[in-house]
């Protein structure tokens, strides 16, 4: 069941997109790691927000603080939405386990959509940042807590998340030349979400 939901995700946010953006909280509990994701990048530059949804808060958050921003996501119908409140911005219909994107950003982020992703999968991802990545640009994604399959419900359908370990997602930025700057597991002042925010060696 749980690979059938793992292939099943980017149609779910395709079929429910209304009902996604009408559910995703705008009250920005994130704001404090967005603040802190800007200020490891240094206060400027180019964001990629992968699995950017709707563009609502997250995105909109770094947009208007003046950030230009590149937003990928496979669902067009997340994007439309995303495109019709912010139309001078990037927004790319691509499946994140194949993106090449021939630039580098000074900050990678991907909240809450990583963790869709099967544990094989998610460790192919670690290339990808580093080849989207610079010397100096953050990194920051949202996990699981520990190795394992967690099953959610979305409208309905079963929502698959799977987490590596820590000390493997610990392995995979090293390996790939980031260093960890902070990780809170289930951090109660957000929401209960485990967070990693790294930065690209010089």
């Amino acid at each position: 069941m749980s690979d059938s939901a793992a292939n099943n995700i980017l149609s779910i946010y395709r079929r429910h997109a209304e009902a996604f953006a009408r559910q995703r909280s705008r009250a920005l509990f994130e704001k404090s790691w967005l603040d802190k994701f800007i200020n490891v990048m240094g206060g400027q530059g180019h964001i990629v927000d992968i699995g950017c949804g709707n563009g609502q808060p997250i995105a909109g958050y770094f947009i208007q603080q003046g950030f230009q921003l590149t937003g990928v996501d496979g669902s067009p119908e997340m994007l439309a939405r995303a495109r019709h409140s912010f139309p001078a911005q990037r927004w790319l219909e691509q499946d994140m386990r194949e993106l090449a994107l021939n630039e580098t950003f000074d900050g990678l982020i991907a909240w809450d959509s990583f963790f869709h992703l099967t544990q094989l999968d998610q460790q192919k991802m670690f290339p990808i940042f580093d080849r989207l990545s610079h010397p100096g640009s953050a990194l920051m994604f949202t996990s699981g807590t520990d190795n394992g399959i967690a099953m959610g419900e979305f409208e309905g359908e079963p929502l698959f998340h799977a987490s590596l370990a820590p000390d493997e997602y610990h392995a995979l930025l090293s390996m790939h030349g980031f260093t960890v700057i902070e990780r809170v597991m289930e951090d109660p002042h957000c929401t209960g979400h485990t967070i990693w925010l790294a930065q690209k060696r010089g």
